[in-house]
C-alpha cells in the first residue's frame, strides 16, 4: 500500500501538505543534503509540528484589556505541558519545543532493541516529578514499527500520565507503525509531517530520510 492510498486514522493529524512543507521535506530527505542544511530545514519542519501539536491542547476563554483600553475576548491554554524526547533522535526536536514554549520542562526516555529478543527495552527514563498533572508532547522524528513509541507511552502511563493527555509528534511515519500504535493507544493524538509508503524488509521507512539521528547529530 502506498502512502497516497493509506486511510489515515482519525487519531492522526497530518500536517497540511503545502508547497512549503513538501519543499522542506525534499531537502531533508535528499541524500545529497549536507548536515548544516539538514539541521536547518529539519528544524523548520519540527517547528511546524510543535505549533500544530499545541493546537490540540485544551483552551479556555480569556478576556484581557489592550493598551487602547479595549477588551479583547481571546483564549488561554488550560493546563500545563512538558516535553518528553525518545533518545537520541527525539532530542533533535527539543529546541523546536523550547522556541515555542519558553522554559518548558523536558524529560527523556532511552529505549533500545534487545539483541536477543529484538523487542524494545527501556534503559533510562528521567521525567518531571509532576508529569502526571501535565499534557505531554512526546518527541520522536520517525515512526517505523512503532515499538519504541509504544514502549515510551507505556512508561508515561506507568507514571500516571493520562493516555488522552499525550500528543505524539513525528516527522515521518509508516502506515504499519501508525496502525500498530493507534491499535494499542487509541486515545493518543499523533501529529505527523508525512506518511510514507511503508517499511522494507529491514524495517526502515521507505522512501524515508535515512537515519535521522545520525544525520542530525553528524554520526552517519
Amino acid at each position: 500500500m502506498s502512502g497516497s492510498e493509506y486511510v489515515i486514522p482519525p487519531q492522526v493529524q497530518l500536517l497540511d501538505q503545502t508547497s512549503q512543507l513538501k519543499g522542506l521535506m525534499t531537502i531533508v530527505r535528499s541524500k545529497d543534503t549536507q548536515r548544516g542544511d539538514f539541521i536547518f530545514y529539519a528544524d523548520r519542519v519540527i517547528r511546524l509540528l510543535v505549533e500544530e501539536g499545541l493546537n490540540h491542547l485544551p483552551v479556555i476563554e480569556k478576556v484581557i484589556k489592550t493598551p487602547t483600553g479595549s477588551e479583547y475576548k481571546g483564549l488561554a491554554f488550560e493546563g500545563r505541558i512538558c516535553g518528553v524526547s525518545i533518545m537520541r533522535a527525539g532530542e533533535a526536536m527539543e529546541q523546536g519545543l523550547r522556541e515555542c514554549c519558553r522554559s518548558v520542562r523536558i524529560g527523556k526516555i532511552l529505549i533500545q532493541r534487545d539483541e536477543e529478543t529484538h523487542q524494545p527495552k527501556l534503559y533510562y527514563a528521567k521525567l518531571p516529578k509532576d508529569i502526571a498533572s501535565r499534557y505531554v508532547l512526546l518527541l520522536d522524528p520517525m515512526l517505523a514499527t512503532g515499538g519504541s513509541a509504544m514502549q515510551a507511552v507505556k512508561v508515561l502511563m506507568d507514571n500516571n500520565v493520562r493516555e488522552d493527555h499525550i500528543i505524539f509528534l513525528n516527522l515521518i511515519a509508516s502506515p504499519e507503525g501508525i496502525d500498530a500504535f493507534v491499535k494499542q493507544f487509541p486515545k493518543v493524538k499523533i501529529v505527523v509531517g508525512a506518511v510514507d509508503d511503508g517499511l522494507n524488509k529491514d524495517k526502515y521507512i521507505m522512501p524515508g530520510c535515512g537515519d535521522f539521528g545520525c544525520r542530525y547529530f553528524g554520526t552517519d
